[in-house]
């Protein structure tokens, strides 16, 4: 089996939402300092890097990432490639042929690069889903979507693209890197941690080949 990673690497230098916390990964025990073993402090926001957003993010008093349904966050996933628009649209999505009953849908666009190139700059003009094409996904029955870059929204258009999924109960997975990936159907997973109550969490994203 082939595995590849679609997560992004977790550390101080990778670009963070502006306004939400830094990286911070602290040595609290260290062996070259006489301490028996290395021990760590991690502090991170919760939508940092390769990440899910919960229903509570965009909807108070709505459910956790604890409560997002496992057999949505693993199964059959269809790539798509849009190189090169600056925001998916429904027009877009109905163009790309995404075949009837498409439950978990990965969307590559120019922002995968950014990954593949190791950039560090945050960049407000992302490729993100316009609210059409949240509202599209939702009426046919797409059950997760997955995005390249940190938002599944464009930049200061965040939350009637968030509320359309969430509300409809679409899991959000954001911050993939998709570099390398075909389009075509293939088996993903996404797991994040089992954080109880919380808004969104980091996670570690695949896809599988035989």
């Amino acid at each position: 089996m082939h595995i590849h990673d679609l997560s992004v690497g977790i550390s101080p230098t990778l670009p963070i939402w502006p306004g939400n916390p830094g990286v911070e990964i602290v040595r609290m025990q260290n062996m070259d300092k006489g301490d028996h073993a290395n021990v760590s402090r991690l502090s991170l926001g919760a939508h940092t890097g390769t990440h899910v957003d919960a229903p509570v993010h965009f909807i108070n008093g709505a459910a956790g990432v604890d409560t997002l349904p496992l057999d949505v966050l693993v199964g059959p996933a269809l790539v798509i490639e849009l190189p090169s628009v600056p925001v998916v649209s429904a027009p877009d999505l109905d163009g790309a042929r995404i075949p009837a009953g498409t439950r978990r849908l990965l969307i590559k666009t120019r922002n995968s690069t950014y990954w593949a190139n190791g950039d560090t700059t945050f960049h407000e003009d992302f490729v993100g889903v316009a609210v059409d094409a949240a509202n599209w996904l939702v009426a046919h029955q797409v059950a997760l979507v997955g995005v390249d870059y940190l938002s599944v929204a464009p930049w200061k258009q965040g939350t009637p693209t968030h509320r359309a999924l969430l509300e409809a109960g679409v899991v959000i997975v954001e911050g993939l890197n998709l570099t390398g990936i075909a389009p075509g159907t293939h088996d993903f997973a996404c797991l994040p941690l089992k954080l109880v109550g919380s808004d969104g969490s980091p996670a570690r994203a695949i896809i599988t080949e035989p």
